[in-house]
């Protein structure tokens, strides 16, 4: 059984005394939960305050991105050994506002992917389709090209990576893929890390929905057979919003 995982990208919101602040309230009010694994990603400021904070709980810590060289004049960015000298634990990848506001590309993603593995954390790697592409019929491919791009020849550490499925039409636009839809979409991303690797290694690969992901369409959403969890965006500064996400997967 693949254990659930929702994690709160807080994006470039909180100081690092707002990000304690709601740390601590979801800490508060899923101190019982074992069943889902919660994982928090606060800007680079405030890593290191919420890690103190969650380190001893149920609560993973997650970066929101990495530069995939181990050093060097990279003016701004941050290494894996630095992410992991602060015990996180995950690493999202590859983020739709990444590739279209920051020029990433799927190269470039892949080597993040390699860098964070290589450092002994989990990458979460983030996939999805434009609205122009899906209304030109090319979601699949680009979906299933992404994946392959990011995936191809990791073998056995497939097992330790998390996809995200993001449609950019779904993110922060109020607007969610139908439950529907997000099943579809999840089901292909399987069935092409099944061709990467085995059925038995895609089976156990969590494959999570991010877009507009809120309290009450979580129910629905996660109820789909390939959807393992969220990756949530503005409702994951919320702290109430976000524990009712959490528990939507129980």
């Amino acid at each position: 059984m693949r254990k659930p995982i929702v994690a709160g990208n807080w994006k470039m919101h909180n100081t690092v005394g707002e990000s304690i602040e709601l740390a601590a309230e979801v800490k508060r009010h899923v101190a019982e939960i074992d069943a889902v694994e919660i994982v928090l990603c606060p800007p680079f400021t405030a890593l290191k305050s919420v890690g103190d904070l969650v380190r001893y709980g149920n609560i993973g810590l997650g970066a929101q991105t990495v530069h995939p060289e181990p050093q060097g004049a990279f003016t701004g960015e941050i290494s894996t050994a630095m992410l992991s000298d602060l015990d996180c634990a995950y690493v999202v990848v590859g983020h739709s506002e990444r590739r279209t506001l920051f020029g990433e590309t799927d190269a470039g993603v892949r080597r993040k992917v390699e860098a964070v593995l290589d450092a002994g954390m989990r990458p979460i790697v983030c996939v999805g389709e434009t609205l122009e592409q899906r209304d030109a019929g090319q979601a699949d491919d680009v979906v299933r090209e992404q994946v392959r791009a990011a995936l191809t020849e990791l073998n056995r550490e497939l097992r330790d990576t998390v996809v995200a499925y993001e449609p950019v039409w779904a993110i922060g636009t109020g607007r969610t893929a139908s439950p529907e839809t997000a099943q579809a979409a999840h089901a292909l991303i399987r069935a092409t890390i099944a061709e990467l690797a085995t059925a038995a290694v895609a089976d156990e690969v969590r494959i999570q929905y991010g877009g507009s992901v809120k309290p009450d369409n979580a129910v629905e959403l996660f109820g789909c057979p390939d959807i393992d969890g969220g990756l949530i965006g503005g409702a994951a500064l919320d702290a109430g919003a976000f524990v009712k996400i959490v528990r939507a997967m129980l």
